[in-house]
C-alpha cells in the first residue's frame, strides 16, 4: 500500500471511530435486534469506505454517514416491510434527523467541557483528572493530597460547578442551551 492510501484509511479511520457510537445509536433505535443492526452497521461501513474518496472534507464526515445510516436503515426496512414492528420512512426519517442533531449537540458538549478543562488552574485540573481516573478511591486520593475525604469531596463539588457554569455559559452563547 502506498502513502497517500494508508493516509486515507488512517483519516477514515479516525472519523468512522469518532462517529460510530452516534451511528449505532441511531442504528440501534431503528433496527430492534442486535444482530440486525450489526448487519446494517456493517453494510454502512462498507459503503462509507468504499465512497471516501469520492468524499471530500472531514468537517461533513457525520452529516454524510448519517445519510448513508438513514439510507440502510430504509432498505432494511424496506426488505422487511411485512414485519408490522418495522417503523414507516416518515419516522426513520425523523428519528434520523433528530439523532444527527442530538450527537452534534453532546459532541459539542465533550468539546466545551474539555476547553473549560484547560482553563482550570493547574491544580484543579490535576485533581480533577486523578480523582476521576479509573481505580481512582478518594479516601486514598485525599490522604496524598494531606486532606480529608470530606474536604477533597468539597473541592472537586466547587470545580465540577465552575466546569458547569463554563460548559453552560458558552454553549448559551453559542445557542446550544
Amino acid at each position: 500500500m502506498d502513502h497517500s492510501a494508508d493516509d486515507r484509511q488512517e483519516a477514515f479511520l479516525r472519523l468512522y471511530a469518532q462517529h460510530e457510537p452516534a451511528l449505532r445509536a441511531f442504528v440501534r433505535s431503528q433496527v430492534p435486534m442486535v444482530a440486525d443492526a450489526n448487519d446494517v452497521m456493517q453494510e454502512m461501513a462498507i459503503v462509507l469506505w468504499r465512497k471516501f474518496g469520492e468524499y471530500a472534507t472531514s468537517e461533513d464526515f457525520r452529516r454524510w454517514a448519517f445519510g448513508v445510516a438513514r439510507f440502510k436503515v430504509l432498505a432494511w426496512q424496506r426488505d422487511r416491510m411485512r414485519d408490522r414492528h418495522i417503523f414507516g420512512a416518515d419516522l426513520t426519517e425523523l428519528l434520523a434527523t433528530e439523532s444527527e442533531i442530538e450527537s452534534a449537540r453532546l459532541e459539542r458538549q465533550r468539546e466545551v467541557l474539555r476547553e473549560c478543562l484547560d482553563e482550570l488552574p493547574t491544580e484543579h485540573r490535576r485533581l480533577v483528572e486523578t480523582a476521576y481516573a479509573p481505580g481512582t478511591r478518594i479516601d486514598k486520593l485525599a490522604e496524598r493530597w494531606g486532606q480529608t475525604a470530606m474536604t477533597l469531596y468539597k473541592r472537586l463539588h466547587r470545580i465540577r460547578l465552575a466546569l458547569v457554569d463554563c460548559t453552560r455559559g458558552r454553549l448559551r452563547q453559542e445557542g446550544w442551551l
